[in-house]
């Protein structure tokens, strides 16, 4: 059901903050930090959260401690954790330690898939039915990604019908989610309009998620964008935080609290406490040693302790 200018009535909010948001942090939260932080993201109405990654820790230290972390977890009946995982062994991982849902992706760029998994994209593709069927048959919930669905480099060095074609062969395997990755942050308003109105004959009825980075400062330009033509969920980072670690200047994905910030400033709403949330922001700060994070409103809404607002 639309709201008012075509806006939905609802969003749903992915929130990718202990994954992706800590991925490139040089102060590495213990498991405790990492399971009171998505205890807190619960708390302020998240309901979906991917918690972590099952990739070599000699390349993403961060999250060494994927398993214990998931152990950790609280089990509500109201929550959907998911783990990211990059070959057959993390989606192995992933069903050993316990979780439902596991997100896996190919590039839309040849180039990016080569440099970030030394395999083209139709290796990659090959690798990824390998583990969409293990996952299948484990009755995992199965997202499937597209990396830099916008462009690697540049915006023109990947083709919508490049991204179609990955999001055809998602749909003959039977995906139950497809989300588009703006991994080095390339994605302009009249891009993502193209793009998405290319693959909604492809996809049909099968939910789009669109994971944005705000490297350019377009982010919520996307979003806004994106909601018109039809998106109705959104990875975001508490915070800010985040990028991909293999792309040069790829800087954080879109605040949690700036996304939420507008949507309800729009009447389209989240179930997410902004207040509350705000807080969370607020205290990464000290936890990572920050003197401020990339998101904006946070600042705004949670002001640091001891601080006296005028009146």
């Amino acid at each position: 059901m639309l709201a008012e200018n075509n806006l939905p009535q609802t969003v749903e909010i992915v929130e990718v903050g202990p994954r992706d948001g800590l991925q490139r942090e040089e102060v590495i939260l213990s498991p405790a930090e990492k399971v009171a932080l998505v205890e807190d993201l619960i708390a302020a109405g998240i309901k979906r959260i991917q918690v972590t990654s099952f990739v070599h820790p000699r390349y993403v230290p961060q999250m060494a401690d994927a398993e214990e972390v998931c152990a950790r977890l609280p089990r509500r009946s109201d929550v959907s954790y998911s783990g990211l995982a990059l070959n057959l062994k993390g989606v192995e991982r992933a069903r050993d330690a316990g979780l439902g849902a596991v997100d896996i992706s190919v590039s839309a760029s040849d180039a990016h898939s080569r440099r970030n998994a030394n395999r083209s994209r139709q290796e990659a593709l090959q690798e990824f039915d390998e583990m969409y069927h293990y996952a299948r048959e484990a009755d995992m919930h199965v997202r499937g990604g597209i990396q830099c669905a916008f462009g690697y480099q540049t915006p023109d060095d990947v083709v919508p019908e490049q991204v179609r074609e990955i999001a055809e062969h998602y749909m003959e395997l039977g995906i139950d989610e497809i989300a588009l990755a703006d991994s080095s942050g390339l994605a302009n308003p009249r891009q993502m309009t193209t793009l998405l109105r290319s693959l909604s004959a492809v996809t049909g009825s099968v939910p789009l998620i669109l994971h944005l980075h705000d490297t350019r400062g377009m982010g919520l330009a996307n979003v806004l964008a994106a909601l018109h033509c039809g998106v109705r969920i959104f990875d975001t980072a508490v915070g800010g935080l985040g990028g991909c670690p293999f792309i040069e200047g790829a800087t954080g994905n879109i605040a949690t609290e700036d996304t939420v910030h507008m949507l309800h400033e729009m009447g389209v709403d989240t179930g997410v406490d902004l207040e509350r949330l705000a807080a969370v922001a607020r205290g990464l700060e000290g936890r990572l040693g920050k003197d401020h994070l990339p998101g904006k409103l946070y600042a705004l809404l949670a002001p640091p302790a001891g601080r006296v607002e005028e009146v």
